[in-house]
């Protein structure tokens, strides 16, 4: 039977059983559930990373019974890790898992109606589409996409189909963050005049993966699959594991931390990109035949498009030769500060009174606020193990399937962070500013689109 006919025959179903459910007295809720028991959801499995089986699996298989979801497909280029996948999850879900040597076979399935993306950056965005396109919802892990090209296309795709897309934006699914959004949204933040952002970690190994690095040879795996629309280079094992080492494949910190963080700034202020982007930087550490840098400071103006007197800045800096482990966002006003770090909202900075008095002015001074009784930590480990943010997000994504609402970290989110993270990418290789056209929807640099 093919996936058109079989949603068309449950959909058919669904509309029937309304009816029959409506005339009974029975809430929209409590159908939603009888439907569910006999309607499962199956789950394929696009990429088997670690950051799946590390911080997906966990949250899937606390909810996944009561919601009938099941996983019945992993998808992986390469053979030992499709094997993993295989295992692993026969394991988990008790029953066979069919694995594949690539999308096309997993889609051939005719079985599948949801998909978790889990693979190299650059593949997000032309997988999601890939997906919807095949009929599937999509968890889609961030960046969204690495080129304006990709970012558009994909939204394209995703906004013409009727699929619930969630992408791996989890801080949308927290509820201090939540509580942050609402306190600035309301206004009595005041305007935001600056923000900091800084993600900071010491650890050698981290991207670096030598020991499975020596274990992946080119026979085992689809190397040209790989690299999709990328331009073609000879096979390297370092450029498939260590991808966000090696642009194009990844730009490397924009993609993999500023996304979430910059999310934060789009969500709250309700702007959809900056206005313009510089950035610094280098390889000052860690010299082993990477491209992208390990130390990164960029600075963004933010505000309307038609008005340059409206606005703030943000900074968004990152190292990978000292850190702790966790990662920063400061929000600050005239009034005060909005601290992610602590949960609070506090007068810190503010105007106090003596300042005001000696130009006439009133004091500003925002009050003390717990965004949430319940601190949400958010740590810089892509794998902790279903952390709240994630469990969260995955639970809302699932209960979306259900209900065909919006997620929280809908498509639109992953176009403007991807917007961010491509002009900062810009900046750092061209060593200009970077700009956004509203017309064109392109990155500009020194008037001419930018091209990796």
């Amino acid at each position: 039977m093919s996936h058109s006919r079989r949603n068309f025959i449950k959909k058919t179903a669904k509309a029937a059983a309304a009816t029959i459910i409506a005339g009974q007295g029975f809430t929209s809720s409590s159908y939603n559930r009888i439907i569910g028991s006999n309607d499962r959801v199956r789950v394929g499995v696009v990429g088997f990373s670690d950051r799946f089986r590390s911080s997906h699996v966990p949250p899937f298989m606390k909810f996944y019974k009561e919601m009938n979801f099941d996983i019945v497909a992993v998808s992986d280029l390469w053979k030992k890790r499709r094997e993993e996948g295989v295992a692993f999850l026969k394991e988990k879900m008790q029953h066979d898992i069919t694995g594949c040597r690539n999308n096309d076979e997993l889609y051939s399935q005719k079985n599948i109606d949801a998909v978790f993306i889990s693979t190299a950056d650059f593949q997000h965005a032309l997988l999601a589409k890939e997906a919807v396109l095949a009929g599937c919802d999509v968890y889609c892990e961030k960046p969204f996409a690495e080129t304006m090209e990709d970012n558009r296309n994909a939204l394209k795709a995703i906004k013409a189909s009727d699929r619930i897309v969630q992408i791996g934006s989890q801080r949308r699914s927290g509820a201090n963050y939540k509580a942050a959004a609402e306190f600035i949204q309301s206004g009595k933040f005041g305007d935001i005049t600056m923000v900091e952002l800084t993600w900071n970690v010491n650890q050698p190994g981290r991207w670096r993966r030598p020991e499975l690095v020596a274990q992946c040879r080119e026979e085992d795996l689809d190397w040209k699959r790989y690299l999709l629309n990328r331009p073609y280079e000879d096979f390297d094992p370092r450029k498939y594991l260590e991808y966000r080492l090696f642009w194009p494949y990844s730009s490397g910190m924009p993609g993999q931390w500023m996304s979430h963080q910059i999310d934060t700034v789009h969500w709250f202020s309700k702007l959809s990109h900056p206005r313009s982007v510089v950035a610094n930087g280098g390889i000052y550490m860690w010299k082993d035949g990477r491209r992208n840098w390990d130390t990164t400071t960029a600075v963004f103006d933010y505000g309307p498009a038609n008005d340059p007197t409206s606005g703030f800045q943000v900074i968004f800096s990152s190292r990978m030769h000292n850190g702790d482990e966790n990662p920063a966002e400061i929000y600050y006003s005239n009034g005060g500060e909005l601290n992610l770090i602590t949960n609070k909202v506090t007068p810190t900075g503010g105007l106090t009174k003596n300042a005001a008095a000696a130009m006439h002015m009133q004091p500003n001074l925002l009050p003390e606020l717990n965004l949430s009784e319940v601190a949400e930590k958010v740590v810089a480990s892509a794998n902790t193990g279903g952390d709240v943010l994630t469990t969260n997000h995955i639970h809302n994504w699932m209960e979306c399937i259900r209900s065909r609402k919006q997620p929280n970290a809908p498509v639109e989110a992953g176009y403007s962070h991807s917007i961010a993270n491509i002009m900062t990418n810009a900046a750092v290789h061209t060593g200009y500013k970077a700009t956004f056209d509203e017309t064109t929807q392109e990155v500009m640099v020194n008037g001419k689109v930018f091209k990796y």
